[in-house]
């Protein structure tokens, strides 16, 4: 489970403990998978809520996870970082900002990867830091 967004390591955010653990089913198996890939690319990314989803923060980009009744959602924040996924992969269900993950699909890793690193590491809307007092979610479990 992740999420701090409070002033010491180790404090999990409530808000991020009630969202992340509101489902209980195989859509939070598919939560964990992603959370560990972007974690595992950037281990310090810091989260907390923003637009009402978990978002991850690290250098000047951030991308969004969240629940949805068939899986889970995927927010690069930044449309074109999907067209080379749309077109790779017809089947996976996108809208113009967004990846909507069912649970019975097999995730592309390596596809999934790259619209992360574009988010993160070239914005197209640099965000600041978020505050200093998110914290990493890791350093809660």
């Amino acid at each position: 489970m992740g999420g701090t967004s409070a002033a010491k390591k180790g404090h999990v955010d409530p808000d991020v403990r009630r969202f992340v653990n509101s489902a209980s089913d195989e859509r939070r198996t598919l939560y964990d998978t992603f959370e560990r890939l972007i974690l595992g690319m950037y281990p310090d990314a810091r989260i907390g809520i923003s637009y009402g989803v978990p978002t991850y923060w690290a250098k000047s980009g951030r991308v969004g996870l969240a629940y949805w009744s068939g899986g889970v959602s995927f927010y690069p924040f930044g449309g074109d970082y999907l067209d080379e996924f749309r077109a790779k992969y017809p089947a996976i269900k996108t809208s113009k900002g967004t990846i909507n993950f069912k649970v019975s699909e097999k995730v592309p890793v390596a596809a999934l990867k790259k619209i992360i690193r574009q988010a993160i590491e070239a914005p197209h809307h640099p965000v600041k830091p978020p505050p200093e007092s998110i914290g990493r979610p890791r350093s809660a479990r």
